[in-house]
């Protein structure tokens, strides 16, 4: 007879098949359509361009609106310098001056982006020709060798991007760190990958000298990361979608692998607010057009960051209150961080160990501790059950020779290790699981024929056992 393995109560096939679909689902759907809506065919949006004469001005910008309506906003300056001066201002991705009356000056910014560079020249170049003028195109802010779309930035710009999202999910995992460790973990390889970066490129001649890149790059990890880190209690299981949907469905398409001027408007509202597109925008300015239009980009990356650390605060606020309502007469110092309850992000399930010396990748201890008899020998093959406050058993091991245990992967909270063993009076000890903190729980089970009663500071709540995980 064949045995049947059946299905928790009450759970369909139709609702695992949801919830395992859900997150795949919508990264496809949001992939399929970013990407493409993106890239495909750019058109010019509300391209600034700055003509130098008013009447000339007047004359291209009625020309511009026949063949692109909607396509650029066309400013008048005085002369041909100020029309120079606003393109490497940023101010303007054009500027357009008549040299008399059979000739013509465009200057251009090879580092916005070649494909933006050929478009506007492909386009004044024809309307100098029905002028009867003879164009010529001026590059005020060419690129380095390497660079010659000049989209090197945005390439630089994902490799600091994406991981400072992995970095987070990683430290979801670290069950041992807490919040503040976190954080200086952060800076730390937020700082080292900007350091490797800006050598790699400087060294492979991709992007000019300039150690002030530096900052935008570290300033991009720890924006992502950070946020990432701070997002994450309150997404919960939809955090791998809440990530790559920021950082990837949205991020790229708006970064400027084609210029943000032919993008559609939606995505060049996101380019003025996602992390990504604001450090290619930073170090555009920094490298190519000496330091102008830095400030906002900046700014919005450090507005990231604090929105990070914001939402780490509240989430340690939200786990104070919760504590004060359980009425926790400890308070620790360190308010417990909640584990992700998405099964790739989350902390491991709850796991025993076996003990010996750590290797490295693998998992730390959260719990440990070691099951002695009266006379202080270890006791092997005793049974240590670990369950929640709710007393609902989280995962259950044995002592090894030595009479030692270890798990890891236990929710935050209170939790009650039970140990028993054959013909000994079985214990309880009450431990508060908190992010960053190594707990022991030491027992000392004694013969049941000896009569010996239950301890009771083994019953109570008892915190002073806790030590600080290195």
């Amino acid at each position: 007879m064949k045995h049947r393995i059946e299905r928790p109560q009450g759970i369909s096939v139709a609702r695992v098949l949801v919830e395992t679909l859900t997150i795949p689902a919508a990264l496809f759907l949001g992939l399929l359509f970013s990407f493409p809506m993106a890239f495909h065919q750019p058109q010019p949006h509300h391209i600034k361009l700055v003509i130098a004469d008013r009447a000339v001005e007047r004359n291209v910008d009625a020309a511009l609106q026949r063949q692109h309506p909607g396509g650029f906003d066309v400013t008048a300056v005085t002369d041909a310098g100020e029309a120079r001066r606003a393109v490497l201002d940023r101010d303007a991705v054009a500027g357009f001056a008549a040299k008399g009356r059979h000739a013509a000056v465009l200057y251009v910014a090879k580092a916005n982006g070649a494909t933006l560079e050929q478009a506007l020249t492909k386009g004044f170049t024809q309307l100098a020709a029905h002028n009867h003028q003879k164009l010529t195109v001026t590059d005020v802010a060419p690129t380095v060798g390497k660079d010659g779309a000049g989209t090197t930035m945005v390439y630089f710009g994902i490799a600091w991007n994406v991981p400072g999202y992995i970095l987070a999910t990683t430290l979801l995992r670290a069950v041992t760190l807490n919040r503040r460790k976190k954080l200086i973990t952060i800076v730390g390889v937020a700082g080292l990958f900007s350091v490797v970066g800006f050598l790699v490129g400087v060294g492979l001649d991709f992007f000019p000298n300039d150690p002030t890149a530096m900052a935008i790059a570290f300033l991009l990890t720890t924006a992502v990361a950070t946020f990432s880190l701070g997002m994450a209690p309150f997404v919960k299981h939809f955090f791998p979608l809440a990530g790559l949907g920021l950082y990837v469905v949205l991020s790229v398409p708006s970064s400027g692998l084609v210029p943000v001027q032919l993008l559609p408007g939606f995505f060049q509202a996101l380019h003025t607010v996602m992390p990504l597109g604001n450090a290619v925008d930073a170090l555009r300015g920094l490298l190519y057009f000496d330091g102008a239009g830095v400030l906002k980009p900046v700014l919005v990356l450090c507005a990231w960051i604090t929105a990070g650390t914001a939402l780490l605060g509240l989430d340690a606020w939200r786990q104070y209150r919760m504590a004060v309502r359980r009425g926790a007469q400890d308070e620790p110092e360190e308010v417990p961080e909640p584990p992700v309850e998405d099964p790739s992000v989350e902390a491991p399930a709850p796991t025993a160990l076996p003990v010996h010396p750590h290797h490295f990748g693998e998992l730390l201890p959260m719990l440990e501790g070691t099951v002695r008899d009266g006379e202080q020998q270890p006791i092997r093959h005793a049974a240590v059950t670990v369950m929640d406050a709710g007393g609902q058993q989280l995962v259950r091991t044995t002592t090894n020779a030595r009479g030692e245990y270890a798990v890891t992967g236990l929710p935050e909270g209170y939790i009650s290790v039970v140990v028993s063993h054959p013909g000994r009076n079985p214990l309880v000890h009450q431990r508060l699981v908190q992010s960053g903190v190594a707990v022991r729980a030491d027992f000392a089970l004694h013969d049941r024929r000896n009569g010996t009663p239950v301890h009771a500071g083994a019953q109570r709540l008892d915190l002073g056992h806790a030590r600080h995980g290195s």
